[in-house]
């Protein structure tokens, strides 16, 4: 129980740590629609993308679009096909946009169910013999993030997408053409880097079965 309590005290700092965007900086729902009309080629006209290499949006935490989305902008997220689309955005554009997309309910997924006992497993009590913590510690029981602290929701997110973000996380870790954006902590980094394939998988299937 004590190991628990430390887990989830310094998840909340980690959130304050790897997670920073100008809070202060209100986004505006309604005009965000009007600016995310081309972000829909991809993530569908109200956030619920039908490609399941490219994530939903829908129902995600205004903090962490965010930040992913000044990220891309200003390079501290290699994303290749988001070459562009926010480059000449300012910030309360981007802010606008998320709003938005924070605005929408996001639509359900469904789990593998032969992937579904490792991937309960996975998300709900880590994988201790490695140090994996849970992922509820961050992203809550039910999937829904935290939005306050800027953590993300994974329910409905696609599996496919949700897997290859683990794997860059994963690289990461010690190549730096990895995903790295999770803050000098390494938060995530350090959760990928102990998960194998299966692993990431079955995780990535759980949630996407979440609701």
């Amino acid at each position: 129980m004590k190991k628990v309590a430390i887990l989830l005290g310094l998840a909340m700092g980690w959130a304050q740590i790897g997670f920073t965007a100008d809070a202060g900086l209100a986004g505006d729902a309604a005009a965000g629609k009007g600016k995310a009309v081309t972000c829909g080629a991809c993530h569908g006209p109200d956030g619920n993308s039908a490609a399941p290499t490219f994530p939903k949006l829908a129902g995600q935490g205004e903090k962490y679009l965010v930040k992913q989305m000044k990220d891309i902008r200003d390079g501290a997220r290699s994303v290749p096909t988001m070459a562009g689309q926010v480059d000449n955005m300012s910030d309360q554009d981007l802010a606008d946009i998320a709003a938005f997309y924070a605005a929408q309910p996001g639509s359900g997924g469904q789990a593998d169910p032969e992937l579904l006992a490792l991937g309960e497993k996975v998300y709900r009590s880590g994988v201790i013999e490695r140090n994996v913590a849970a992922c509820t510690a961050c992203h809550s029981p039910n999937g829904k993030g935290n939005a306050p602290a800027g953590f993300p929701s994974l329910a409905g997110q696609h599996a496919e997408y949700t897997a290859a973000q683990l794997r860059a996380y994963r690289q990461g870790y010690e190549d730096p053409a990895g995903r790295t954006n999770d803050g000098d902590t390494k938060i995530m980094r350090t959760t990928a880097f102990g998960l194998s394939d299966m692993e990431i998988d079955a995780v990535a299937s759980y949630v996407a079965g979440l609701k």
